[in-house]
């Protein structure tokens, strides 16, 4: 799948600053109560300087969802490369799916958080090709969860059952965590992984 080209970050862009203070900003207040100008202040520019980079507000959070999306698939795709055995293969998936450093945590959250976006045309061109390639995206990684249980169904490890619904399940068990996880919660991340890990094999191995 073709993705987008992202502009060249020369040494004096603040293009993956905005993005971070984006990230920052949507994550503690939300994407509705963020202004627009509390980002440019985050970076330490003016309002009117984030438009060299982002149209809107709206552009930007479709960036971020792109991007994370975008991280999501390669994460799988290296987790799963070289493991061969189904039951192990959707246990690095699912390992992979939580090692997140809590900047990451945060952009997962988000992406839930606004997938509905996703679903309408947007008004502008440079909106529309964001909210168009994260679309794709959400398909790419859904569909790694479901190649991963039909290659198990297809060995035998899995028991044979509709692998698009199996998949849908699966993904929403995992990615529901990002909506009440908390770093600074009383419970790890590592545990985290490990129980939906176990919660995952069974609903998909037994």
């Amino acid at each position: 799948m073709t993705r987008i080209v992202e502009p060249t970050a020369g040494p004096r862009s603040k293009r993956a600053a905005i993005l971070s203070a984006a990230v920052d900003c949507f994550g503690e207040a939300g994407f509705e109560a963020t202004k627009w100008s509390t980002v440019a202040a985050r970076v330490g520019i003016g309002q009117t300087a984030l438009y060299h980079y982002f149209e809107s507000k709206t552009h930007c959070l479709l960036t971020i969802m792109r991007l994370e999306l975008e991280r999501s698939h390669d994460a799988f795709v290296e987790a799963t490369r070289d493991v061969t055995e189904p039951v192990e293969a959707l246990r690095a998936a699912v390992r992979a799916a939580y090692d997140v450093s809590p900047r990451e945590v945060l952009q997962m959250r988000i992406l839930q958080n606004h997938l509905d976006l996703l679903s309408g045309v947007r008004g502008s061109e440079r909106e529309e090709a964001e909210r168009v390639a994260a679309r794709r995206q959400v398909q790419v990684v859904e569909r790694d969860w479901i190649d991963l249980l039909v290659k198990g169904m297809a060995e035998g490890s899995f028991p044979v059952r509709d692998a698009q619904l199996l998949g849908a399940s699966v993904l929403g068990l995992i990615v529901s965590v990002w909506r009440w996880y908390r770093p600074s919660g009383a419970t790890p991340l590592s545990e985290v992984s490990e129980w939906i890990g176990g919660a995952c094999v069974r609903m998909v191995a037994c």
